[in-house]
């Protein structure tokens, strides 16, 4: 009697479905993908494509026993593909095509206008105070907002347009801006 040389290969399933295929014989397959990638995430999507196209062969093959042949061929396949496809365009020119970085306000300024805001919203009546907190403190809808101050969505758009009225024409927010 002789022995086979390799054991897995006399003793292959057949698989009555693809699902019952990439659960019994996935992490095979992904440890192969990996091969053929440096990338884990690559891998997986390399692995995946090849799935895809064996999904789509599924009625055609014949052997289910050589599925993992097929695969395999499949991963190859799509890897060489996807080299082929990529594109490197680099072109040579004067200047560095770098964006112009806008200048980094500074911090304290920054912390200079948000306290001369507060100012402002805390010169405000209380009611409109409330409404331009709510809104834009606390990042409300006006529906949310009328239905803590128990008022109508009307009368939070119309106290709030009136507050950044106000807010607008504060001399201390003027001098800032």
């Amino acid at each position: 009697m002789t022995t086979p040389v390799c054991k897995g290969a006399s003793a292959a399933a057949v698989f009555p479905s693809f699902s019952s295929y990439v659960r019994a014989r996935g992490p095979v397959l992904l440890r192969a993908a990996r091969s053929l990638s440096a990338n884990p995430n690559d891998a997986e999507d390399l692995l995946q494509t090849a799935l895809a196209k064996t999904f789509v062969a599924w009625e055609r093959i014949e052997d289910h026993r050589a599925l993992d042949g097929y695969v395999r061929r499949a991963l190859i396949n799509t890897r060489t593909s996807q080299w082929r496809k990529r594109k490197v365009e680099e072109y040579a020119c004067d200047e560095l095509p770098e964006p112009d970085t806008a200048p980094v306000p500074d911090p304290a300024e920054l912390q200079g206008l948000r306290d001369a805001m507060w100012r402002a919203v805390m010169r405000l009546p209380a009611r409109q105070r409330a409404m331009v907190v709510l809104r834009y403190y606390e990042d409300l809808s006006e529906a949310q907002t009328a239905e803590v101050m128990e008022v109508s969505v009307g009368t939070v758009k119309s106290a709030v347009s009136r507050a950044l009225a106000k807010l607008r024409e504060d001399p201390e927010l003027a001098m800032i801006g």
